[in-house]
């Protein structure tokens, strides 16, 4: 065998020991894009599973406020279609639409005593408030791990094996640029 012919041989098989690194690389930011969805999914449902508790406790004592009821009743369910069909557009804007709804509801129940003292009601709104907080978090990560797929399969030379095996641009998770606003309060309450 000549020289020139082992060369080309080393070279190929670095070159393809190569292709196959960013392959693997590949497929494991995928996954991770993947599993941080997962995490954000758990913690939807656990506060889609808790959210009619809570306006029921509160239906008990809010008898003049149902129209706030209701927009978090809806608000619930457009998030949990868009959570389904992982429409990551929809569920930023019906998250937004739940956020705006929930703090409009505690706002409200200020003004019922009975309610804030209320165990039940407590215990929910500590919860849902602790699911919020859990979701932000995971957003973030999820939002990292989306960054980093989608800039490593623009990058050269995995762009190639990107294309070549059908590695797509996730979407971020993003809220409405009013879900990212101040609550005006003054509103809540004329």
């Amino acid at each position: 065998m000549s020289i020139a012919l082992i060369v080309t041989l080393a070279l190929l098989g670095a070159l393809v020991l190569y292709g196959i690194m960013i392959y693997n690389n590949l497929v494991s930011l995928k996954h991770a894009v993947s599993k941080a969805w997962a995490n954000i999914d758990v913690l939807l449902k656990q506060r889609h599973d808790e959210l009619p508790k809570l306006v029921e406790t509160c239906r008990q004592y809010m008898k003049y406020e149902q129209e706030t009821l209701e927009r978090v009743i809806q608000a619930r369910s457009q998030v949990q279609a868009a959570r389904e069909s992982h429409d990551m557009g929809s569920l930023g804007q019906a998250e937004g639409a739940l956020r705006l709804g929930l703090g409009n509801l505690f706002a409200l129940a200020e003004d019922y005593p009975e309610l804030k003292a209320d165990q039940t009601f407590q215990h929910l709104q500590t919860r849902i408030s602790g699911l919020e907080n859990a979701i932000a978090d995971r957003r973030e990560f999820y939002n990292e791990a989306v960054n980093a797929n989608n800039v490593r399969i623009e990058q050269f030379p995995d762009v190639i094996i990107a294309n070549n095996f059908g590695f797509k641009a996730a979407e971020l998770l993003e809220f409405s640029e009013a879900e990212k606003a101040d609550v005006d309060m003054r509103s809540l309450f004329t």
